[in-house]
């Protein structure tokens, strides 16, 4: 039988499935990135010192010389996660294309879908490179920007199951939308920089990785330099929402910015002049999940793509029955 047959017997998801499913992919793309740093703050990078296999000749943890069993366990256990990012991201694509056999114009939000185990499969293969490099530190912010634009996918997903498939169109003036696209990409350049003051630190994953050798109180403040931008192109864009009345809604995303945005500047201010503690960097991790999520999510709010078709099932007579997705 073929597989769009199958799915087309699976419930139709209702509008709480769809917004679950939704949520579940933000957060399983932007938590993978917490566990990994866990891993890197308490040394056990090296935990599991082959790839796919944990130790050789097994894939899970076993006595090894030189390795402290917590360690392994640590390591293990992130790489296990990786099963439920897989679930999440098989769940988003089963969901989609159940909703795209009722109602054909969603191909977008079936697309969006497929970039989710895109990623489990992009971040599995860098993963195993990391590994393979004794986590060498550019390998590691590789592996962590990989998951940075996945988790923006992951909200636009979110947002595609309650809107519609029309061309987008802006509800800012065209300076708003220039400034915006700035402010991603300012914010792509500080979660870059963040990885350079982190490659300099002294959490690697392992005590014989090898570190970035630059002064890390210059990186430091080139990191925060560029935060400090992000907030004043922040700041120009909110004058233009007050130039054009912009909805409620626009402006209740825009205080989510200012407040992630600000908490994590204050965060990360805090954990330099501490030294770095290992509990602050995770949390500094999820802060920098939690600005991706905002500010990605002030980008879906401003624009329109026409209501949503989806919510419901389509009546028989009017399912497609032409292969779809």
């Amino acid at each position: 039988m073929p597989l769009r047959s199958l799915i087309a017997r699976l419930p139709y998801p209702s509008t709480a499935v769809q917004r679950a499913v939704g949520i579940a992919a933000v957060v399983a793309q932007g938590g993978i990135g917490v566990t990994g740093s866990v891993v890197r703050v308490t040394g056990s990078g090296l935990g599991c010192p082959t790839w796919p296999q944990c130790v050789p000749g097994s894939l899970v943890p076993v006595q090894h010389p030189g390795i402290h069993a917590v360690n392994q366990w640590i390591e293990f256990s992130n790489r296990m996660l990786t099963g439920a990012v897989i679930v999440v991201a098989a769940l988003a694509v089963l969901t989609a294309w159940r909703i795209l056999i009722d109602h054909p114009s969603r191909k977008r939000l079936l697309a969006l879908a497929w970039t989710m185990p895109g990623g489990v499969v992009l971040q599995a293969v860098l993963g195993g490179i990391t590994v393979l490099a004794k986590l060498e530190w550019w390998t590691v912010a590789i592996h962590f920007l990989a998951s940075t634009p996945l988790i923006w996918l992951a909200v636009l997903l979110l947002r595609a199951f309650r809107e519609g498939d029309e061309p987008a169109r802006p509800i800012v003036p065209p300076l708003g939308r220039k400034l915006l696209v700035l402010l991603t990409v300012l914010m792509w350049a500080v979660l870059i920089a963040g990885t350079t003051v982190t490659g300099a630190g002294p959490h690697g994953g392992d005590i014989h990785t090898h570190r970035l050798d630059v002064a890390i109180e210059k990186l430091a403040q080139i990191h925060s330099g560029l935060l400090i931008v992000y907030l004043v192109v922040l700041a120009v864009f909110g004058l233009q929402l007050l130039r054009v009345g912009a909805p409620k809604s626009v402006w209740q995303r825009y205080a989510w910015v200012w407040a992630v945005a600000l908490a994590q500047g204050v965060l990360g201010t805090v954990q330099y002049a501490l030294g770095v503690p290992e509990a602050m960097v995770s949390f500094h991790v999820l802060g920098s999940a939690l600005v991706i999520v905002v500010t990605a999510t002030l980008w879906t709010g401003t624009r329109d793509r026409g209501p949503v078709v989806s919510l419901d099932p389509a009546p028989p007579a009017d399912r497609e029955l032409t292969p779809a997705g």
